[in-house]
């Protein structure tokens, strides 16, 4: 079985057990996380359950992790012939989530 979720404006595909990279959520290290926004559900031999836009009652429940903070990206910005060069770097906070359960109606 597996869910199609949608958390911080983005849609991860999960299944039982496995690890996803997400953008931070609140919460501890060990505690548990319920998502409700459930787009799709599915079974490998079963039809799927597709929602408008989610799918009512359904649940995935996860358990959080780590918190921790992506690699570096660089932003450069640049004028040719202006003498105008930025350099900025960012990193993403994220949390790290097991996925327990998927739960339908």
């Amino acid at each position: 079985m597996f869910a199609v979720i949608k958390t911080g404006g983005k849609q991860y595909k999960v299944e039982p057990n496995r690890i996803i990279r997400i953008e931070k959520i609140d919460g501890e290290p060990g505690s548990e996380v319920e998502f409700n926004e459930i787009l799709m559900i599915g079974e490998f031999s079963k039809p799927s359950l597709i929602g408008t836009p989610h799918v009512k009652g359904a649940a995935v429940k996860a358990k959080i992790i780590e918190q921790f903070k992506d690699e570096k990206v660089l932003v450069f910005k640049k004028k040719r012939r202006q003498n105008y060069r930025r350099k900025k770097g960012h990193r993403q906070e994220l949390t790290s989530v097991q996925i327990i359960d998927i739960k339908k109606k």
